[in-house]
């Protein structure tokens, strides 16, 4: 082959080789497979869009900081939680996050308003378990369905601070797992007798029980501490 020309067929393969890269590395898109899959973007990486404070009133004007396609937290200012401006039930959510030393915040699902108890939801707990303060109990520990379930210690690997790790929770019915880093961490039954008794020993006393809602919003807290999020996706299951 001349020589020219297997150099251009040798450029035209790395250019290739490049561009497939990039697109699978965007941050806040979807490649092909993911929406033939059925997976809809809640953060676009630029606006609000979806996004509003729990009390039903538009995004925050201050507290959260939307900034070179990251959402964050902004510690100067409290901005309270957000939620979801639509609901789910069967879902498979997947969230960037990215602590910094000390760092404690949540993703909480189901989050809704019960008879009794108020509004509240379910938690990924999400924190730095080295150095928050919040770092006591197994059950409040990253990954962690908060005080109720610990995360199997002896798979979980969480990246070092400064650095993404990924969050996935899985619903299906009343079956629920959590996932970090591609690893299954928790799984539990929302109706079993052993979720039960756990919800029994825990801070939340509601009517109806607490986790037992067939739906509710996604929501992301603001516990005073600078987290980032991007890449926060949804699939109805």
């Amino acid at each position: 082959m001349h020589q020219t020309k297997r150099a251009g067929l040798f450029i035209s393969f790395w250019l290739l080789a490049f561009v497939g890269y990039s697109q699978e590395n965007k941050q806040n898109v979807l490649t092909k497979k993911e929406i033939k899959q059925g997976w809809l973007l809640l953060f676009d990486g630029t606006t609000s869009a979806g996004w509003m404070k729990i009390n039903g009133k538009p995004f925050p004007e201050k507290g959260w900081l939307i900034h070179d396609g990251l959402l964050t937290i902004d510690t100067a200012t409290k901005g309270g939680d957000i939620v979801t401006t639509g609901e789910y039930n069967d879902f498979e959510l997947s969230v960037d996050f990215r602590l910094t030393g000390t760092g404690n915040s949540g993703i909480k699902y189901f989050f809704t308003s019960y008879v009794i108890g108020g509004s509240l939801g379910m938690e990924y707990q999400l924190l730095d378990d080295a150095g928050a303060s919040d770092n006591k109990l197994a059950n409040h520990l990253c990954g962690s369905l908060y005080d109720i379930f610990p995360p199997d210690e002896s798979i979980k690997k969480t990246a070092p601070l400064g650095e993404w790790n990924t969050a996935r929770i899985i619903c299906k019915g009343k079956h629920v797992e959590h996932w970090l880093n591609g690893k299954k961490i928790l799984h539990f039954e929302r109706d079993s007798e052993a979720y039960l008794a756990a919800v029994e020993k825990s801070k939340y006393k509601s009517e109806p029980v607490f986790g037992t809602v067939e739906k509710g919003r996604i929501l992301l807290q603001e516990h005073g501490h600078t987290v980032s999020f991007r890449n926060i996706k949804i699939r109805k299951l």
